[in-house]
Order: C-alpha cells, then structure tokens, then sequence
C-alpha cells in the first residue's frame, strides 16, 4: 500500500532547518567578511567578497597561545578524570562495604554546590599553594568539579553490565584487576567516551576559573582572549567570529570519534 507523504513532518523539518542553519550561516558569513562590510550589509546578506583575515587576524592577536593552553587544560582534565573516575566508579558498583556507600553520597555533594559558591576559598586555596597564574591551578579545579557527574554516568554505565560476566571471570579465577581491565572497561565504552565529552567540554567553555585564577598573557585561555576584540570604540564581530567558530573546531572532531559511544552511553547502554 501506497503511503500518503507526511506535509506536517516535512515542514516542520524545514523550519527546523531554518531555526538552526541561520544562526550556523550567520556565523559563518561574518567571517568572512570585512568589518567595514558586515556594518553596512547586516549580519544576513551575503558577503561581496570573501576574505580570511578575520582567522589570521585572530591568530596575529595571540589566538594560538590561548588555543594551545585551552589545549593544554582540556587533556590534563580529561587524564585525570580517566585516571580517577573509572576505578571509583568500579569500586562504587562491586563493593558492598556501606563505607563506599557513604563515600559515594558524600561524593555526590559536589553536584550541588555551584563553582560559584566556592571560588572565593578557592582562590585562597590556589593561591596558598602557589599556583595562582599557572595551568595547573585551573587544571585541579576544573577535574574536581567534573569528578562527581563523571562518576555519577560511569557507574551507571557499569551497573548495566550483566552480573553473570562477572561471576564467569570469577569461577575462572579471574582477581579484581582483571576483570576491571578486561571486562568492565571495554563494556564502559559508552560511559567513558560520555564522561570524555563532558569533562572536555568543561574545561574548553570554562570561565570562571580562568577569570579567578589566571591573570598574565601566557595562561590566559581561549575564553579570555575573545575579549581582545572588544575595543573602546567597540566590537570587531567579524573578528570575534571567526575566533569563536576556531574554538569550535576541536570540539566538533571530538564529537564526531564519540558521537557513537556518546549517544550510547546517555541512553544507559553502557556501550554494550
């Protein structure tokens, strides 16, 4: 039987569309173009001519030393992340000791306090320590703060897998580090890449511990340095365009390698 076509889909599909690839063509348009141009034609008509200086100029205005410590920030907070969370979280789901229970509730706190409630003794603290203006003192902060979430999806992640795998590797006498390796990381392939994405995107759209805890040139990130194009006679929107749709980049590749394993895990299949 022949279907009748769905016009109600089809046109919410085009509006849809519309609501998001004009922002995308907005944003891209005005990259390309000149300052000078972008004022006189609105933010909506096409370019006359298509430059890149707004990217190279972006560059020229330290754009690449702030790209390189956001870098820089992101795969140190991933690392520990990947270094703490999964053997917390393997621990959370296979032990039946009420202290990790209470470890766990206790550890789960942080999801709710705000980062803003506690920059101020946070400040004290990196100070103190001697790591005020340096990467490290953004690093520690921003891992601390994605731990509790992390480890929240990923032991959600472990409990779907299937018990019996665990009692198999048991009755063949498989130790605690084994199973770990061989069975509940490669079943967590779903939870690890969700937690990978989540604590990168923390730490690459960060603000306000950069703003806290940074003040020189050299460890400003990228968040810090779209300021640069806001001048006292205004600003260069092109300019800050094309530094903003740089920075978008890196996120977009990671997405792309774990988009699979992403959607996986946020669906609680555990990547199984």
């Amino acid at each position: 039987m022949r279907r009748r076509p769905n016009y109600l889909a089809g046109a919410g599909s085009i509006v849809w569309l519309v609501v998001v690839g004009l922002p995308l063509y907005v944003m891209l348009a005005a990259t390309l173009r000149t300052r000078q141009d972008y004022a006189k034609k609105g933010p909506v008509s096409f370019p006359d001519e298509f430059t890149f200086d707004n990217y190279t100029g972006a560059f020229d205005s330290g754009f690449g030393r702030y790209f390189l410590n956001t870098i820089i920030v992101t795969v140190c907070v991933v690392g520990v992340v990947l270094l703490l969370v999964p053997p917390l979280a393997y621990a959370i789901v296979r032990s039946r000791s009420r202290v990790t229970s209470q470890i766990f509730r206790l550890f789960l706190l942080g999801l709710a306090i705000p980062a803003q409630a506690v920059i101020v003794p946070m400040f004290y603290l990196i100070s103190e320590a001697g790591l005020y203006d340096n990467l490290l003192g953004v690093i520690l902060p921003t891992a601390a703060f994605c731990l509790p979430m992390s480890a929240l999806i990923l032991s959600g992640a472990m409990r779907d897998i299937s018990p019996e795998l665990f009692e198999a590797m048991t009755m063949d006498g498989a130790s605690p580090r084994r199973m770990f390796f061989q069975l509940v990381v490669p079943l967590s392939r779903g939870g690890l890449s969700t937690i990978v994405v989540f604590s990168a995107l923390q730490a690459w759209n960060g603000f306000l511990f950069p703003l806290v805890l940074t003040q020189s040139e050299d460890t400003k990130l990228i968040t810090l340095g779209l300021y640069n194009f806001q001048t006292a006679h205004g600003i260069d929107i092109p300019g800050l365009l094309g530094a903003v749709t740089l920075s978008m980049v890196p996120v977009l590749l990671v997405y792309l390698f774990a988009r699979r394993a992403l959607v996986q895990g946020l669906m609680g299949m555990g990547g199984k």
